[in-house]
């Protein structure tokens, strides 16, 4: 009898080893439970979602027939209200904040009247900018003529990159001043330095560069914030799934990376100024199978991760332990 519990334990033991996302490292998040108070709110496929730190709100896109396409919730998880109006497919959502206004930016990749573009809303929904020409994929001649732009971020002074696409014919990552007007545009479609396969995701780091998830082609590539020019790439983190989305975390120290099909967040080192060398692991969560994390992001004040999952249809929320 005694040896049979000892056998329990024993396996117990191992079972909390093996089953383990963290495999012996050191935890640096745990998943939030109570986040959301009524999951039963998401009614179709959570593609993306955008945290304003500054008011405490958390904004998730949303596709399907008939469900709001924009839900906002409380960082404590109450769901607030949601809208729709002008909202085809919301593949990235991100939220501008200055000192006296803040918005949502949307890219929307659906293919009828609304399509193509990349939207600003004010928080309520109310529609203010229109970039592309709705309804039409563009051509990569055209800057502003997008064709399935996949994400957006907006720096405070309003200079905007944009990744554009998610499968359709451009591959480019553009720069954009704050009165719309193009600053610098990069990438074609193809495998060599500085050219994209599916450009999913786009961030901008607190020493003057832009992040690109290169996810067709398995690589984060780096490019110069003022000019445009590549910095480097890294593919080492990735063999096994491409990365979708890439955000830092508030200390700019790690790199928050979702690789879909392997159901993983990868949390890498973000190097300092300079050369950006090789990527390095640090940590990793594995999320249950199909979830599917397809785009996160970072709560620049809490250090919050939320994590957009088309798999299970929810967002969950990552707290720093």
């Amino acid at each position: 009898e005694f040896d049979y519990y000892i056998f329990i334990l024993y396996f117990q033991v191992l079972k909390a080893e093996y089953f383990s996302p963290w495999r012996g490292e050191q935890q640096m998040y745990k998943l939030d439970i109570g986040w959301p108070k009524t999951p039963e709110r998401f009614t179709g496929q959570t593609f993306c979602v955008a945290v304003d730190s500054l008011h405490g709100l958390v904004y998730v896109g949303q596709r399907g027939d008939n469900v709001p396409k924009v839900l906002v919730f409380s960082e404590e998880g109450y769901f607030l209200y949601s809208w729709n109006d002008t909202v085809e497919m919301p593949h990235g959502i991100f939220v501008w904040n200055t000192a006296i206004e803040s918005s949502v930016w949307i890219t929307d990749v659906g293919t009828g009247k609304y399509g193509h573009t990349v939207k600003q809303y004010s928080p309520l929904g109310k529609l203010m900018q229109v970039l592309g020409t709705p309804g039409n994929a563009g051509s990569s001649l055209i800057p502003l003529q997008f064709d399935q732009p996949a994400e957006i971020f907006v720096e405070e002074t309003g200079e905007i990159y944009v990744v554009d696409g998610d499968g359709g014919m451009n591959n480019r990552l553009l720069k954009l001043s704050d009165d719309y007007k193009e600053i610098w545009l990069t990438g074609t479609n193809g495998s060599g330095i500085g050219q994209f396969r599916i450009p999913h995701s786009v961030t901008v780091d607190a020493f003057g560069r832009v992040w690109v998830a290169d996810r067709g082609n398995k690589r984060i590539q780096v490019f110069d914030k003022a000019t445009g020019e590549w910095l480097g790439s890294w593919s080492g983190c990735f063999s096994e799934d491409g990365p979708y989305s890439v955000r830092f975390t508030a200390d700019y120290k790690h790199l928050i990376v979702a690789q879909l099909n392997i159901n993983r967040l990868a949390i890498l080192a973000a190097p300092p100024v300079g050369s950006i060398g090789d990527c390095v692991m640090v940590h990793s969560v594995q999320l249950a199978d199909e979830t599917k994390p397809h785009l996160v992001d970072v709560d620049m004040r809490s250090g919050a991760v939320y994590v957009a999952e088309i798999g299970a249809q929810q967002v969950q929320k990552y707290v720093p332990l």
